[in-house]
């Protein structure tokens, strides 16, 4: 198995995709707004995918947050609220919005359940701050750490229930940056002594099954290197100060913020210490070019993916999907 989660390039797969794919064996795949057409089409695609692998735990992965971050869209799904709508409702009943995103949550996970996507790249642990660039924006769960941990609890609660394993990101915190990594590399100048704000959700939520690093240099820590590609962020901060220890995956490699080819961002991601590398465009030459340089996955990395994908056996009995946006819904309008 390569240390990698790969994309694809269309609603099916192409017959070039599945020998690849069944050569080089990835840890996992992610599907983009591209894959999504309909639930039966959606369903038939991850199915071809554990069928492949001959894994029925085999991670599939989504950005399915709510507003404005959704692959599954309507009519065919419904739509989620974002981050910021249980961070207003916190302000007003704390209990009331905890509850509420923990039901909406678990419908997320009911509807990515449905159609065979097992893990979800939710729930944003990120800070925000006055200046907090808008990529993360209104998809926080809010400014205060408490609370941010409180909400974020909640989403990785419902999701379990749901049905599906949840990643927190961006880790260590993306709430101070003040542009947006999908287009250069941000620099976080604030002390160690200020970071411990941007860290303590994570801290709190340590023991999530997955997590996904920030493309931040955090000069307190790294002066030179971003976490995604810093050993010494990644040990001594993620695995060290905050205590997390489940998969680590790092954020999407082609975000400019990164430099090089991309086979070559994924050798270092892995090199730095990430578990996995995500790639998520399903460019063959750049995927080809990565299961070159990658050699298989670490025993350790391996051991704490099994653990991850197990966390699937925790999930409830399915609920109609209908009953659970109700409940919210109900939440929503008591507060």
């Amino acid at each position: 198995m390569k240390p990698v989660i790969f994309g694809m390039s269309g609603l099916c797969l192409t017959a070039d995709e599945k020998a690849f794919f069944k050569d080089a064996d990835p840890a996992g795949y992610i599907i983009f707004g591209r894959n999504v057409e309909s639930k039966d089409q959606l369903r038939a695609l991850t199915d071809e995918l554990r069928d492949l692998h001959g894994r029925d735990d085999l991670a599939i992965l989504i950005d399915q947050e709510g507003g404005r971050v959704a692959r599954m869209q309507e009519p065919v799904w419904p739509r989620f609220p974002s981050g910021e709508v249980f961070d207003k409702l916190y302000n007003i009943a704390p209990g009331t919005a905890i509850e509420a995103a923990r039901i909406n949550a678990q419908a997320i996970g009911e509807s990515l359940r449905e159609v065979g996507i097992t893990v979800n790249c939710l729930p944003l642990l990120d800070v925000r701050q006055p200046d907090t660039v808008e990529a993360i924006g209104d998809r926080a769960l809010g400014s205060d750490p408490m609370q941010v941990a409180a909400l974020g609890r909640a989403v990785i609660d419902g999701q379990t229930k749901g049905g599906v394993v949840s990643i927190i990101k961006h880790i260590p915190g993306h709430g101070r940056a003040v542009v947006d990594s999908h287009m250069e590399l941000p620099t976080v100048h604030a002390s160690a002594e200020e970071l411990e704000a941007d860290i303590a959700p994570f801290r709190t939520l340590s023991a999530a099954p997955m997590a996904m690093t920030a493309h931040i240099v955090y000069t307190a820590w790294d002066k030179e290197r971003c976490a995604s590609l810093s050993p010494v962020v990644i040990e001594n901060i993620i695995r060290g100060e905050i205590g997390f220890d489940g998969l680590l995956f790092s954020d999407d490699l082609d975000m400019k913020a990164l430099k090089g080819e991309v086979p070559e961002r994924a050798r270092d991601v892995v090199a730095a210490g990430c578990d996995i590398a995500l790639n998520c465009w399903g460019r063959m030459d750049e995927m080809t070019g990565i299961a070159n340089l990658l050699g298989e996955i670490g025993e350790k990395s391996r051991a704490r993916l099994d653990k991850a994908m197990e966390t699937l056996k925790e999930a409830g009995e399915q609920v109609e999907l209908a009953e659970l946006l109700s409940r919210r819904d109900a939440l929503l309008a008591a507060a």
